[in-house]
């Protein structure tokens, strides 16, 4: 089902349902539509699901970085006047709601990360990105993956077109080194927030080990592990990924 996008000012967002606010975070290279499973099974269950799109490419080199994210997150949170959100966040997206979780804690009622930066980056890879290589491209999406049949012709499409954009070139390799310079390993015990994390068994851009620093750093935690699962476990594992955040949303009230 296409989800309406609606445009308001400097803001384009997706909103669905009524109730408890969950906002959704997208990764680098991450579309809208990979939450498609979360949009579609959080409204009927009480909960106002809206999925901003982050201006990854749209901000001046010099804040193109995850700080500036979280306060555009800030500005639109502010602008759509809620509070008690829940932020959900994959790979970028997680580290982006971990940083406004930091600055803005009173904002946020409960974090859920998946497959999150912030720790650890290695999703450039070496060598990444290669521009006009389409195989190495083709390649590293399905390393995304657990299976990599899920990184379809139109998702290598859209990274191979992004690469070879040299000013979103320019930015991606920006915004990494940013999440490599924004470690939040000494915030993190600092973070009362209940904090969910899911993560791919099988993650090769944010292996296990990161997801069990996190876990041991956050003082409100909990670990779910997908099996057979790569970096975006809401897209290989829709279904199981939505019971694990809604048991997790029960348990603490959300």
């Amino acid at each position: 089902m296409e989800k309406k996008i609606n445009k308001e000012g400097k803001y384009r967002y997706i909103e669905i349902g009524e109730g408890t606010p969950i906002i959704i975070l997208h990764g680098l290279m991450g579309g809208l539509s990979n939450f498609n499973g979360v949009m579609d099974h959080f409204p009927p269950k009480g909960y106002k699901v809206i999925v901003p799109e982050l201006p990854i490419y749209d901000m001046p080199l010099l804040k193109t970085n995850v700080k500036n994210f979280a306060k555009f997150l800030h500005r639109f949170i502010t602008y759509k006047g809620l509070d008690d959100v829940i932020l959900l966040g994959n790979s970028l997206g997680g580290h982006i709601g971990l940083l406004y979780t930091k600055l803005y804690p009173k904002t946020v009622k409960g974090l859920v990360i998946t497959g999150s930066s912030g720790l650890y980056e290695s999703a450039m890879g070496d060598g990444y990105p290669k521009r006009g290589d389409y195989e190495f491209i083709k390649k590293k999406a399905e390393d995304v993956f657990y299976d990599p049949t899920v990184a379809t012709k139109e998702i290598v499409d859209e990274v191979y077109a992004t690469v070879n954009d040299r000013m979103k070139l320019v930015k991606t390799l920006a915004i990494a080194k940013s999440a490599i310079r924004h470690n939040m390993s000494k915030d993190l015990p600092h973070m009362p927030t209940p904090t969910c994390i899911i993560w791919g068994k099988d993650d090769k851009v944010t292996p296990p080990n990161v997801a069990e620093e996190f876990n041991s750093l956050l003082p409100d935690s909990d670990l779910n592990w997908i099996e057979k699962c790569g970096h975006a476990p809401m897209m290989e594992h829709p279904d199981e990924f939505n019971n694990i955040l809604e048991s997790w949303l029960t348990k603490n009230n959300f």
